[in-house]
């Protein structure tokens, strides 16, 4: 059953969003999904509260995210945003898939 590591990322400040959008983009979600080994990620930015960014990362079960998340690399990741953005809350969040529905 796949689950989800989401961490959101509170950027109040709007004259920061859109180099924090770049960098995201550009550096941080490709090296965090492959160090993570993620089997996909996303990014969203809330439309009801445009300070809100999540990022989202799929995992194949729970020991793989588990591992992913227990190491090094997320420390040097975590380092890594704090020193380029620093002073940005950040919470993260594990989810399982309950249910899908939909087409494919």
């Amino acid at each position: 059953m796949p689950h989800y590591l989401t961490v959101r990322a509170t950027v109040a400040d709007a004259s920061k969003r859109k180099a924090f959008d770049d960098w995201y983009s550009k550096e941080h979600l490709p090296d965090a999904a492959k160090s993570f080994g993620a089997e996909k990620a996303w990014r969203f930015w809330s439309v009801t509260d445009p300070s809100q960014h999540l990022a989202t990362y799929q995992f194949p079960d729970l020991a793989s995210l588990e591992r992913a998340t227990a190491g090094n690399e997320i420390k040097r990741l975590v380092a890594d945003f704090d020193r380029d953005f620093p002073g940005i809350p950040r919470t993260r969040e594990i989810t399982a898939l309950a249910e899908e529905w939909g087409k494919d």
